[in-house]
């Protein structure tokens, strides 16, 4: 039986989630503290800290933003000029990028920021989705490294020592306290959180012909690289109360482009939009911890009382793990084709990783799908 908290609808089956004697997570207590935060300090502390990074005789960029041209780098992008900083944005390009996201990064380019753009070699990104979905459930694994290494990397090749993140995730969507309270990126918060889900990039040398000339955008700098530069990083969200739908109004303010409608398996249409393959990202977690993005977001907007919790339960029973035939109008077949997979080895690998403790099943002890591939949760709430 699924465990839900009596204030979101976040199951307790979500890592470092914790449910207190009330039946509150720490996500949502978390969020609760925010009160007490004097942010006119926060933000005082932020100009401090900028001013001290600042490059005086202009030889150097000032900051290097790491950016995908969604709403949350748009508007990272937007901050860091209006407080007059001279960024260098760094974009890790997503594994299957679909037009709207190469669109996305032309507007932000368009804000009159300096760019640059590491597309690692498509050929070993496509053994590395393989390799991520087959060992740990995730197609998404170098791209979520590439976002923490490339633009440090950048750091230490343009000599900028300060990396000007958003919202810290462990803040937003709970986890360990140490890691709740923690503003600045280093490499063990790359290690513990970065998306390494124990497969650590030194393991892949040897899989499938993989040697270590192939990982340098997945390779984090050396300590002595990142002493030489002393590069450091904050998270916006320390400093700034960090809300999406906020991000979202600015950055379409300033020409960001949308979905349509919805996103697949997403109760919104402002994000996600860059890369094909974030809708098999989404149904794994689903799979194994029975929440996807609808869940993620109802508790987002649940707990700044835009959604009550009975609307938030009946969006995710009706959004949330939907097989994934398709995202951003490309089918399943087309996103599985670099990675030499058919349909019935992905629904394969799906089972292989799926928790079956937390879905209904026959008699036989088999999932029970219905005629779209679609499984059933044993319980959406704790009646």
């Amino acid at each position: 039986m699924l465990t839900y908290c009596q204030r979101c609808v976040m199951p307790d089956t979500k890592p470092d989630l914790l449910l207190d004697d009330e039946g509150i997570c720490n996500a949502c207590r978390s969020y609760e503290g925010r009160q007490a935060v004097d942010w006119d300090a926060r933000e005082a502390e932020l100009l401090e800290v900028l001013e001290r990074y600042r490059n005086a005789d202009g030889s150097h960029w000032d900051c290097i933003v790491p950016v995908s041209g969604g709403k949350d780098s748009t508007y990272q992008v937007v901050r860091m000029l209006q407080l007059g900083m001279n960024p260098l944005c760094v974009t890790s390009t997503t594994c299957d990028q679909s037009e709207l996201g190469r669109l996305n990064i032309e507007n932000l380019k368009r804000l009159g920021v300096d760019h640059v753009q590491m597309s690692p070699n498509p050929r070993v990104r496509a053994t590395l989705n393989r390799v991520g979905l087959t060992e740990v459930g995730d197609i998404s694994w170098p791209e979520h490294v590439g976002i923490f290494t490339i633009p440090v990397r950048a750091a230490v090749q343009f000599n900028v020592p300060i990396i000007v993140w958003g919202e810290n995730s462990q803040n937003e969507y709970g986890g360990p306290a140490s890691a709740a309270g923690n503003n600045v990126l280093n490499r063990r918060w790359l290690e513990e959180f970065g998306g390494l889900l124990g497969l650590r990039v030194s393991d892949l040398v040897g899989m499938e012909g993989i040697e270590a000339k192939h990982l340098i955008p997945y390779t984090y700098p050396s300590d002595e690289e990142l002493q030489r530069v002393g590069v450091t990083g904050l998270f916006l969200g320390h400093y700034i109360p960090w809300d999406g739908l906020s991000s979202a109004l600015i950055a379409q303010a300033k020409g960001m482009l949308t979905y349509d409608k919805a996103v697949e398996g997403s109760l919104v249409s402002y994000e996600n939009l860059d890369n094909h393959q974030t809708g098999i990202h989404d149904y794994f977690k689903f799979l194994k911890f029975g929440f996807g993005r609808a869940t993620d977001l109802a508790c987002l907007h649940i707990r700044r009382g835009r959604l009550t919790r009975l609307d938030g339960l009946e969006a995710v029973r009706e959004l949330d793990g939907r097989f994934p035939w398709e995202y951003l109008g490309k089918s399943l077949d087309d996103i599985l084709r670099p990675l030499g997979m058919t349909t019935d080895e992905f629904i394969k690998v799906c089972d292989k990783f799926t928790n079956k403790k937390i879905f209904l099943r026959d008699g036989d002890g088999k999932l029970r799908k219905d005629a779209d591939g679609n499984l059933t949760k044993i319980n959406y709430d704790n009646a």
